[in-house]
């Protein structure tokens, strides 16, 4: 699959903190009937093998949706299971080097937080980029809140689509408005929410206003 400006539109990285009664599948289905256009699979406490075989069972279902699922971190899953792609960190190994794993056709994403960091990604065969936290987040407790002036910076760097990850909420989607980005990454927006289906048609909404603006 291709990486588009609409494929950022609405990206939802998966957290099974919040199943609850219900399987990661069924939240990742609800999420995808909501309009989600892009999921990416991140499991940090499964063995390799665990994550091998929900990868393969998420990836037929985005297939049905037409919708690229990107693994994150692990290459070795990306490859076995035959992913749309792959999402890796500035901490994990080097974008040229994933490049090369993944091959040419496959979607590679790497998490930036820098102009410098952003162009070399590009340069080294980057097809988007993650960029945060654009707000305070209880995911990542470490992670640094980035400005709005640096974001934007950044989508001015890069002619690659640009995601916002951290902290976006349905309160704070349009305060991104004229940054530059293409879309949003959402990680507890969606998956905490109730009625995960329901929660990513208004988020979709939301994120389409943003980019109009």
């Amino acid at each position: 699959m291709n990486c588009t400006n609409n494929t950022m539109l609405l990206y939802a990285v998966t957290d099974r903190s919040w199943t609850g009664s219900q399987t990661l599948y069924q939240q990742v289905e609800a999420a995808l009937k909501g309009g989600a256009t892009c999921m990416q699979l991140r499991e940090k406490e499964l063995n390799d093998q665990e994550f091998l075989t929900e990868a393969k069972e998420l990836s037929t279902l985005c297939r049905n949706y037409q919708v690229p699922l990107i693994i994150n971190d692990n290459v070795r899953v990306a490859v076995a299971c035959n992913a749309d792609g792959v999402h890796v960190g500035q901490a994990d190994m080097e974008t040229a080097d994933v490049r090369a794993l993944i091959g040419e056709d496959k979607i590679l994403g790497v998490s930036t937080q820098t102009v410098e960091q952003a162009v070399m990604a590009e340069r080294n065969g980057a097809d988007y980029l993650g960029v945060g936290a654009v707000f305070a987040t209880s995911t990542k407790k470490d992670a640094e809140t980035l400005s709005h002036e640096t974001l934007t910076e950044i989508c001015s760097a890069v002619s690659i689509p640009v995601v916002a990850i951290g902290g976006i909420s349905k309160d704070n989607i349009l305060n991104l408005a004229g940054s530059g980005v293409s879309g949003i990454a959402l990680v507890s927006a969606i998956f905490a929410s109730r009625d995960i289906e329901a929660q990513c048609r208004e988020l979709l909404s939301l994120s389409q206003k943003m980019v109009a603006s």
